[in-house]
């Protein structure tokens, strides 16, 4: 008899529009909407997924960025193995916030590992990722570049979470 696959909390934080719920939808489902109405609270989801060997399930928190939820922000990290630090490269103010969405993350869980993500890279291919993987450096965390829109680096994206999550 098989073992149900252990659930593996993750969460996926940063501004409001930076693309949070458009790539976990990506991620998910397979698909993308132009246009969509900002979460409220929290929202999530779960993948089951095969990592080294292992079937695990993930679930996936999808953090309102909004800075009026953040007194609801805070006790829902707990428990999480794993977050993704999300940027829009369009919009540098997005990445500047990052180290704020950090503190409030580690505030509740300390030991806390980190993927920061630029996304929408397609809508500016030559985005220059210096700052970004400066930060990422800083906090000791992989940096990579995803487009929910076209789905580039989406699965790895969440794979790198999922194998994160797994090694804490």
């Amino acid at each position: 008899m098989s073992q149900s696959a252990p659930l593996l909390k993750i969460v996926v934080a940063g501004d409001g529009n930076v693309g949070k719920t458009s790539l976990i939808r990506q991620y998910c489902e397979g698909r993308f909407e132009q246009s969509r109405v900002a979460t409220i609270g929290v929202d999530f989801q779960t993948k089951t997924v095969e990592i080294q060997g292992r079937i695990i399930k993930l679930s996936i928190w999808d953090m309102a960025g909004q800075i009026h939820f953040q007194s609801v922000r805070t006790g829902l990290y707990r428990g999480s193995r794993t977050a993704a630090l999300v940027h829009d490269v369009t919009n540098p103010e997005s990445l500047a916030h990052l180290q704020g969405w950090y503190e409030e993350v580690v505030a509740i869980v300390p030991n806390q590992r980190f993927l920061v993500v630029g996304n929408k890279i397609d809508l500016q291919p030559d985005y220059d990722t210096t700052a970004a993987k400066q930060f990422a450096a800083a906090i000791k965390a992989p940096y990579l570049t995803t487009s929910a829109n076209t789905g580039v680096g989406v699965q790895k994206m969440f794979l790198g979470m999922a194998y994160l999550a797994l090694k804490r």
